[in-house]
């Protein structure tokens, strides 16, 4: 059974951190590409960053370069979104996403983690 569990959201101050996780099973977690999307009240999900399967590579939305750091743990089958300096304009639903690099249709989604930014 496939499971993607996030955790560490929370309401933090502006200017705040917070790090997000996501604990994978019933995947070969290693070979997918992990990302965190998030989706505000009343916006389309977005893609927030992305991780290829052996961390070489990564990539990020515009709005959060130099704040935000994915990173992943394959022998804990862990994806992770450090946050930086966050803006009330992060407020959304994070959201964890598997990815299999060749079969589309192997595309798993968490149940999500409210993280909210607010004084």
């Amino acid at each position: 059974q496939v499971q993607l569990v996030e955790s560490g959201g929370g309401l933090v101050q502006p200017g705040g951190s917070l790090r997000l996780s996501c604990a994978a099973s019933g995947f070969s977690f290693a070979i997918y590409v992990m990302s965190w999307y998030r989706q505000a009240p009343g916006k389309e999900r977005e893609l927030v960053a992305a991780i290829t399967r052996a961390g070489g590579s990564t990539n990020y939305v515009d709005s959060v370069k130099g704040r935000f750091t994915i990173s992943r743990d394959n022998a804990k089958a862990t994806v992770y979104l450090q946050m930086n300096s966050l803006k009330p304009e992060d407020t959304a639903v994070y959201y964890c996403n598997a990815k299999h690099p060749v079969r589309l249709d192997f595309d798993y989604w968490g149940q999500g983690t409210q993280v909210t930014v607010s004084s």
